[in-house]
C-alpha cells in the first residue's frame, strides 16, 4: 500500500488513475438513485479527488447527461468529461448504431446543451456502424476538435485493426472497453495498439459487472432494466460455476489486506500504466473503496496468480449474448 497516487494520462489532461463510470446512475442495472443521492455521489467523487467522469449520450437517453449538467458542471474545472455518440435508440425502442457524421454532430450539439458546457474533453464514438466507414466517423468527430466542440477523440469496443485505421485520420487519445480479469478481449491486440500509438485504455466494467466485488451471489431476480440478464455469464447454471473462482480470489485479498473490489481494481493498474479503469456505483461507500484501490501495490506473483486463476479459460459462458455482440468489433479468443 502507498500513499503516493501517480496521475495517469487520458486525452487532453492527466487524471486519478481511477475515474468514474456514471452509467448506472441512470441505465443499464435497473432503478437508478434519485437526483439528490446521484449527485451526492458525483460531488462526494470529486471531493475525494476523481479528476474523470463518463458518461453517453444514450445513458438514460441523455439522461445522465443532463444529470451531470445539474450536478457538477458548476466544478466543470476540477475534471475531465468524457461522453459518447453514435448509439441511440431506434424506432422500435432498441439500441441502434448511427454512425454517420451528421448524426455524430447533431449528437454533439444535444449532448453540450444537455451536459451544459461549451467543450467535451474526451468524445467517444460509443460504438462503430459497420454501414459506415470509420474513416467517415471519426473524420465528423475531427471536424470537432476543429470546431473547438470537443478536445480529443476516442472509439469504444473496436479491434486493433479499427483502432489503426481511425488512427490514420485523426490521432485517437483513448479506447474504452471491457477489461477485468474475466473479460481479457484487449489483451489480443488493443491494449498493445493503445500503447503503441500512445492512447489510453479505459477499462469499463473492471468488476466484472459486481461479480469480482463477491457481494454478488443470487443472480435469480435481477430488476427490470438490468443488462445482466441478458448475458450468459450471468445465468444461474454458469454464475454458479463461475462464484466458485471467487474462493481463491477472496483468500488473495485477505493476504495482500484489501478488499476483492480494491484487488480486481489494482491488478488493472498493475497491468500497464496506460489503463485507467472506471468503475460505477450508486452507493458512496463502494465509491470510496473503488477510489482508495489506487494506493495498493501488486507484486507480479500475486498478479500472476490473479492471472492463472480467472482468464478466458475459466470463466463460464460468453460476453454477450448474439444480439449485442453483433454490435461490438472487438476480438474474440479463439
Amino acid at each position: 500500500m502507498s500513499d503516493k497516487i501517480a496521475e495517469r494520462t487520458l486525452g487532453p489532461g492527466s487524471i486519478y488513475p481511477i475515474g468514474l463510470g456514471c452509467m448506472n446512475l441512470s441505465h443499464g442495472y435497473g432503478p437508478g438513485p434519485d437526483e439528490v443521492d446521484a449527485s451526492a455521489l458525483l460531488n462526494r467523487a470529486l471531493d475525494l479527488g476523481c479528476t474523470h467522469l463518463d458518461t453517453a449520450a444514450i445513458y438514460g437517453l441523455g439522461h445522465n447527461e443532463e444529470l451531470l449538467g445539474r450536478a457538477v458542471m458548476h466544478r466543470r474545472d476540477e475534471f475531465l468529461l468524457a461522453s459518447k455518440c453514435g448509439m441511440d435508440r431506434g424506432p422500435d425502442g432498441k439500441r441502434a448504431l448511427d454512425g454517420r457524421p451528421e448524426t455524430l454532430k447533431k449528437t454533439c450539439e444535444g449532448a453540450l446543451r444537455r451536459l451544459g458546457t461549451d467543450v467535451i474533453d474526451l468524445y467517444y464514438l460509443h460504438r462503430m456502424d459497420k454501414k459506415v466507414p470509420i474513416e467517415d466517423s471519426v473524420g465528423a468527430l475531427a471536424d470537432l476538435v476543429a470546431a473547438g466542440k470537443i478536445r480529443a477523440i476516442g472509439l469504444s469496443e473496436v479491434s486493433a485493426a479499427t483502432v489503426r485505421r481511425a488512427h490514420k485520420v485523426h490521432p485517437i487519445a483513448a479506447v474504452q472497453s471491457e477489461y477485468s480479469l474475466w473479460s481479457r478481449n484487449v489483451e489480443i491486440g488493443v491494449l498493445e495498439t493503445c500503447r503503441e500509438i500512445g492512447a489510453t485504455l479505459v477499462a469499463f466494467s473492471p468488476l466484472a459487472r459486481a461479480f469480482l466485488t463477491g457481494k454478488l451471489r443470487d443472480v435469480t431476480g435481477f430488476p427490470d432494466g438490468d443488462i445482466r440478464a441478458t448475458m450468459p455469464r450471468f445465468t444461474p447454471e454458469n454464475y454458479a460455476k463461475n462464484l466458485k473462482l471467487l474462493d481463491g480470489f477472496a483468500e488473495i485479498a485477505g493476504e495482500v489486506g484489501c478488499s476483492m473490489a480494491q484487488l480486481a481494481l489494482s491488478w488493472l493498474l498493475a497491468k500497464a500504466p496506460h489503463i485507467v479503469p472506471i468503475p460505477g456505483t450508486t452507493r458512496i461507500d463502494h465509491l470510496e473503496e473503488n477510489l482508495g484501490a489506487a494506493r495498493w501495490r501488486l507484486d507480479a506473483p500475486t498478479m500472476a496468480r490473479l492471472e492463472a486463476l480467472i482468464n478466458e479459460r475459466t470463466v463460464t459462458g460468453s460476453r454477450y449474448n448474439a444480439a449485442a455482440q453483433a454490435t461490438v468489433d472487438t476480438e474474440e479468443f479463439a
